[in-house]
């Protein structure tokens, strides 16, 4: 795959109790970059997260087994995804900290010449509480990949 590439994040996030029956997708379609190293793909791209303009900075590291985002800017974060393991991450606001318990519960990894594509399930605790189930799934397009090759 080429350094230049397409990312496609989408996500959602089924809360448990009142709101239960209100799902939270994300979507977004950003440019970035791509490197592969040490049998780990590696991404990095940028996205507006509020009317201020400042971009937040991702990385992602995929391997087969395991994936970590990591955001730095205006929000800061540092999640790790791996299967039948928990993790604490602490998320970071200009409002203040919120730790965060991550338990991934599927994890789903594919690769061809000009795609990848990462999908992980896993269920987010806030204040030792399950509060969601959620899905972050990362579709990568090479940007001058053929026409037929899409998300």
């Amino acid at each position: 795959m080429t350094k230049d590439v397409l990312i496609h994040v989408t996500g959602l996030q089924m809360p448990e109790g009142p709101d239960k029956d209100s799902e939270e997708p994300i979507e977004i379609i950003v440019p970035g970059n791509y490197y592969f190293r040490n049998g780990n793909h590696y991404l990095r791209y940028e996205e507006i997260l509020d009317d201020t303009g400042e971009p937040t900075v991702n990385y992602v590291r995929i391997s087969p087994t395991s994936m970590e985002v990591r955001k730095k800017g205006l929000v800061n974060v540092h999640m790790v995804f791996e299967r039948g393991k928990k993790s604490v991450a602490y998320y970071t606001t200009p409002f203040g900290t919120i730790s965060m318990g991550i338990a991934a519960t599927g994890l789903h990894f594919e690769e061809t010449e000009n795609n990848l594509k990462a999908c992980v399930e896993y269920a987010l605790e806030l204040n030792d509480r399950h509060a969601a189930d959620c899905s972050l799934e990362l579709s990568v397009l090479a940007k001058h990949a053929p026409e037929n090759s899409i998300f």
